[in-house]
């Protein structure tokens, strides 16, 4: 196995590396570093999330720029805030014993003022996000002219953000005879474009099969009603006392329902999305490295860049759409050579959905059985047992208090000592779980959804003039039917995305709501227009809507008829919506 040293970096670089505990390069550094080294090549990494990408370019970038001087160098562009701080931050660890750089982050939701003088110190390499960099051009408060070295880290995550646009103009700035470096996890279309267009025979390496996840994530798959959601997240929660995890919404709205619901049940949780200012978000994320909070609910957008040491477990609370935003969520687990699990929450409808996603990976899916009440209660009682076991005890400061701790308990036996210690944690579960009903859902891979779990079996099929020229992709368009028609994603079936236009279901009983909500309605600047174009009857016969209002919302296979599996125990708070 390879050393740092044996790679060709300096003495100085491989003394820093090895004081902040790296011992051997992982593959994507044992094998990108030597060829960055060399400074005159364009280059493309493959590799997942968590394989040590930030030192295999890191490293060679600081071997590489010259200190002496005060031209920027160097140009590192990140998706979000979170991970240009955790680059910036890592290049100047990995530079302490090698050299003295000036390194400026560059970021969106800080004083821009600030900044720019930083900038203007003198800043060898800057680390910053595409929309606070375009605006630094903008304001031509920075040179590009003296780049040497561009690196697209998260390639992928920011062309899947919208940055497209913003990459063209960055790019466009900075010298023809740099050498840009692209680093990304999935290899999809939009990335290969930047290639063509910006990259003169790129080398190219892939570190683990294209498209394969990490083998160090355990891909677990729940199947769950749709009402029973939120319930079944609680025993996961509870049937893993020592979880220091994500749980992935679609929206907003629901990001912070969910955060809301866990605390006002006792769970040390909180959220992270758009909405939150930056002093939130960051408040948020230092408390969630500090592992001062448990659980941290997170939209796709507001956790892209996320770098956690020990993420135990990524919950998905709704199964992503774009297989992108299946890897990148699950590659918050199992980084740095760790072991993480990953579990989908589905309905029997997106059985397939799991069959593809575990194909494109080749990593295989295992159904986990939602825990029962018995199951929740015996793993908490061990759990408790297991601390009890473990505890430190401090001798000398004890010692007072013992005769009189003993005095106390002289009449009460070691097993009912035993029984009531127990009982004082291990009621509340007890009383909680007591009667609780299985919420598991009968089914075999592949098999169609029946009864009240087929949402969409009466849905109405609607029209509307935005597609992904607009910006537009699942998520948004949840949250844009859901802001504007008060229309939740339990009601919104498939989202068929078209470049200028796109196709949605929702249930019938809510279709006025949407026409009303959406119709006339601005997005970026362009006149919303939504119809109906088709409802599905119970019978499977289809006919047009001359209009936007649908006259079958009680249908007699409506979402609230039937529903094994919906009673709770009297405790149960919150039923998820």
């Amino acid at each position: 196995m390879k050393s740092f040293e044996s790679l060709g970096l300096s003495r100085g670089l491989v003394e820093s590396v090895q004081q902040i505990g790296f011992e051997t390069p992982t593959p994507i550094q044992e094998k990108a570093i030597p060829v960055l080294l060399n400074g005159n090549r364009d280059f493309v990494g493959l590799a997942q999330t968590g394989t040590g990408k930030t030192a295999a370019f890191g490293l060679p970038l600081l071997e590489l720029v010259d200190d002496r001087s005060r031209d920027t160098q160097a140009l590192v562009l990140a998706p979000t805030r979170e991970l240009g701080l955790q680059i910036a931050s890592d290049l100047e660890n990995f530079s302490e014993k090698f050299k003295s750089f000036n390194i400026v982050a560059v970021y969106g939701g800080s004083s821009i003022s600030e900044q720019i003088r930083k900038v203007k110190k003198g800043a060898q390499i800057i680390v910053a996000t595409p929309g606070r960099l375009i605006d630094l051009i903008d304001r031509k408060a920075i040179n590009l002219n003296t780049i040497k070295y561009v690196v697209l880290d998260e390639a992928d995550e920011m062309l899947n953000m919208g940055f497209k646009d913003d990459l063209d103009k960055i790019l466009s700035f900075t010298p023809d005879d740099k050498a840009t470096w692209l680093f990304s996890a999935t290899m999809p279309r939009e990335v290969r474009a930047i290639m063509k267009n910006y990259m003169s025979d790129p080398f190219e390496l892939t570190v683990g099969e294209q498209n394969t996840g990490n083998v160090n994530i355990e891909h677990n798959y729940v199947i769950v009603q749709e009402n029973n959601r939120y319930p079944a997240l609680k025993r996961i929660l509870d049937y893993n006392p020592d979880i220091f995890g994500l749980i992935f919404c679609r929206t907003r709205i629901d990001t912070q329902k969910i955060a809301e619901m866990l605390m006002k049940d006792g769970y040390n949780a909180d959220s992270l999305h758009g909405d939150l200012t930056q002093q939130q978000r960051d408040r948020v994320m230092m408390k969630f490295r500090q592992r001062a909070l448990q659980i941290l609910v997170a939209t796709d957008v507001a956790a892209r860049g996320i770098d956690v040491e020990d993420i135990t477990h990524v919950i998905h609370l709704n199964i992503p759409d774009e297989m992108e935003f299946y890897t990148h969520r699950s590659g918050r687990t199992a980084r740095a050579g760790k072991k993480g699990v990953s579990i989908a929450m589905i309905s029997k409808r997106e059985l397939g959905k799991v069959k593809q996603i575990e194909k494109t990976l080749k990593s295989p899916f295992k159904r986990m059985m939602i825990p029962t009440g018995a199951d929740v209660c015996q793993k908490q009682l061990l759990a408790l047992m297991h601390r009890v076991r473990e505890v430190k005890v401090n001798e000398d400061e004890i010692a007072e208090f013992l005769p009189a701790i003993e005095a106390e308990l002289k009449d009460v036996s070691k097993q009912e000592l035993i029984k009531r210690f127990a009982s004082i944690e291990f009621n509340r579960f007890l009383d909680y779980y007591r009667n609780a009903p299985d919420l598991n859902v009968e089914g075999k891979r592949g098999s169609s959804s029946e009864g009240g779990e087929e949402r969409y079996s009466t849905g109405s099929r609607f029209f509307i003039n935005l597609g992904k020229m607009d910006g537009i992709d699942v998520s948004k368009m949840l949250e844009l039917i859901d802001d504007h028609a008060g229309v939740s994603k339990k009601d919104i079936g498939k989202i068929d995305l078209k470049g200028a236009y796109s196709f949605f279901e929702v249930e019938p009983s809510r279709a006025e709501e949407i026409v009303s909500g959406l119709n006339g309605i601005e997005y970026k600047g362009r006149q919303v227009r939504v119809e109906i174009t088709e409802q599905k009857q119970s019978g499977g016969s289809r006919g047009r809507s001359s209009g936007g209002r649908s006259d079958r919302g009680k249908s007699s296979s409506g979402r609230n008829s039937g529903g094994g599996g919906r009673s709770r125990s009297s405790n149960q708070k919150g039923k998820w919506r």
